[in-house]
């Protein structure tokens, strides 16, 4: 398969195999042990664990679009840094 047009990069393939990991971690997760009661975190909201993942992988992309924007020429992976340091975050108070 041919995905010269898709300019990957080796941080870019890392992300996405990440979210891939986290989404196939989930469902073990939630096969295992269904449902995931329902918790009010500081947000003052009730989420679940997919909740907080969803939550976990849009600021994930944020983080990864503001670090694009704001130093080109550094690389991405203090951007990841930054996003699995949020996720745990989100995971734990959220």
């Amino acid at each position: 398969m041919n995905l010269n047009w898709m300019a990957w990069t080796t941080p870019t393939a890392t992300f996405f195999i990440i979210i891939f990991c986290l989404l196939v971690t989930m469902t073990i997760w939630e096969i295992k042990s269904p449902g995931g009661a329902p918790r009010l975190g500081i947000l003052r909201f009730e989420t679940t664990r997919g909740d907080r993942l969803f939550v976990s992988l849009l600021g994930s992309a944020y983080i990864h679009i503001i670090w694009l924007a704001l130093f080109p020429g550094l690389a991405l992976w203090w951007a990841l840094a930054i996003a699995f340091v949020y996720a745990l975050c989100v995971f734990r108070w959220v």
